[in-house]
């Protein structure tokens, strides 16, 4: 039976596993390597994995870090940063990696997304927007270099334009709910689970498993993923890593109704 997924997303500044809120103030909070470890520990259902220095420093990927987490994590792991060629993804997923998450790289060169899906197949090319609302009328634009560059870009129309050039998953990213954990951004969830066909994460405001229940009956089979749910604890915000038990997760899995459910997100 097809389930939605949870996902625990970690960024990687500095070599450290960090937590922005915003997309500013990274905290550190722990070594990237451990938490893998914790999460194949939990049985995680997939990991992304985000270099947020390689872009915006115009580096290639860190290889070297990249070749340890594959060598470690024992579930599904996308991987994104620096990677600007087909040449960059093939070697990534090379090391072990599932799927590579481009950004930056696809606004600036759209047709980068075929060239990758012709290199290592539609299934392992994501495509990740980080976007906020348009300061004045409805609709959302799309912000590249960690929420420091606006595109001027409509969420929705690039995100079809991704999938139509060869994306085979979109990972749509709330810069304004980033680390705040005050729930998912649904109404923008809603529209671009109705407007794409191919599998769809959500992430950027999760607090709560209850945040992830609405957002799966609000769009059906999608991927669920946070940053702050997963690694802090409490009123305090402790640095704990956890995710949900077993029978916290099938309850919270469990097969949803939803007006437009979309594809399988598996």
């Amino acid at each position: 039976m097809l389930r939605p997924r949870i996902i625990p997303c970690l960024l990687v500044h500095d070599g450290g596993l960090v937590k922005t809120v915003g997309f500013k103030e990274p905290k550190y909070v722990g070594d990237p390597i451990n938490a893998v470890k914790i999460f194949n520990e939990k049985e995680s259902d997939e990991l992304i994995v985000l270099d947020i220095d390689a872009t915006v420093k115009k580096s290639e990927p860190d290889y070297k870090m990249i070749a340890r987490l594959a060598a470690e994590c024992r579930m599904p792991l996308c991987y994104g940063g620096g990677i600007r060629t087909a040449e960059h993804a093939k070697k990534i997923v090379g090391l072990g990696v599932e799927k590579v998450a481009i950004s930056a790289a696809a606004v600036a060169d759209p047709g980068l997304i075929t060239r990758i899906a012709d290199e290592i197949g539609r299934q392992s090319v994501v495509v990740v927007l980080d976007v906020k609302k348009r300061m004045l009328g409805k609709g959302y634009e799309v912000w590249t270099h960690n929420g420091r560059t606006n595109t001027k870009l409509d969420a929705i129309e690039f995100a079809k334009r991704a999938e139509s050039l060869g994306a085979g998953e979109t990972v749509i990213n709330s810069i304004e709910r980033d680390g705040r954990m005050n729930g998912y951004d649904l109404p923008l969830a809603s529209r671009l689970r109705q407007e794409l066909r191919i599998p769809m994460t959500v992430l950027g405001g999760a607090g709560s498993l209850a945040d992830m229940r609405q957002l799966f009956e609000a769009c059906g089979l999608v991927g669920a993923a946070a940053g702050s749910l997963f690694v802090f604890k409490g009123a305090y915000r402790a640095v704990l890593i956890n995710y949900p038990v077993p029978t916290q997760k099938d309850e919270l899995t469990r097969p949803v109704h939803a007006g437009a459910s979309g594809p399988s997100a598996g």
